[in-house]
């Protein structure tokens, strides 16, 4: 499984801190709650689904990839949003999918993030770590990770840099699964 470091998590929530996402209006309510779903949805709505894309890309959703995403997702909202609320929101995603279909949700989920290019480097990352999670990349894996990179306006030399990052991380920590740095 691939190992996703606190640091780079925590390096690209830091990113998106700096970049002036908005504050975070999380608050009590019932876990899928549709009023709370909404706000969760507006503050990691689109990095969460691109996350989703990825991790359904290829028809089969890995277990390692849940694991990466939900520790993506509790890292970048400080531990605030448990499993029950993002499963919530991954079935959102799904049915989004199922209604519109992969490439219109992929084009969506682009013209939310790439305005701000921290948060769409910040998608495009944990897109590939989903990807990277299961030690295999299939090739509608590939295919939708430069088509995210490609509707991000992220450029092949950045994307490349960012891959080298992950790597990097991933030779650092050969020995560690998701869960222990995802935050799983």
């Amino acid at each position: 499984m691939i190992w996703l470091s606190s640091s780079t998590l925590a390096r690209l929530r830091d990113q998106l801190l700096e970049r002036g996402a908005p504050p975070s209006m999380l608050a009590p309510a019932a876990d899928t709650d549709d009023a709370y779903l909404d706000v969760l949805e507006r503050d990691i709505g689109p990095l969460c689904e691109a996350m989703f894309l990825m991790m359904s890309a290829d028809g089969d959703v890995a277990t390692a990839e849940r694991e990466v995403l939900r520790g993506a997702v509790r890292n970048l909202s400080h531990d605030s949003i448990r499993t029950v609320q993002i499963d919530a929101l991954l079935e959102r995603a799904k049915a989004r999918v199922d209604r519109d279909g992969m490439k219109i949700r992929l084009d969506s989920v682009a013209s939310e993030l790439r305005a701000d290019p921290a948060r769409s480097e910040v998608a495009f990352v944990l897109a590939a770590a989903i990807a990277f999670a299961d030690n295999l990349i299939a090739d509608e894996e590939n295919e939708t990770l430069n088509t995210l990179a490609e509707l991000l306006e992220i450029s092949e030399d950045r994307a490349n840099s960012l891959l080298d990052q992950l790597d990097e991380d991933m030779k650092q920590h050969p020995d560690r699964g998701t869960h222990d740095a995802a935050g799983a």
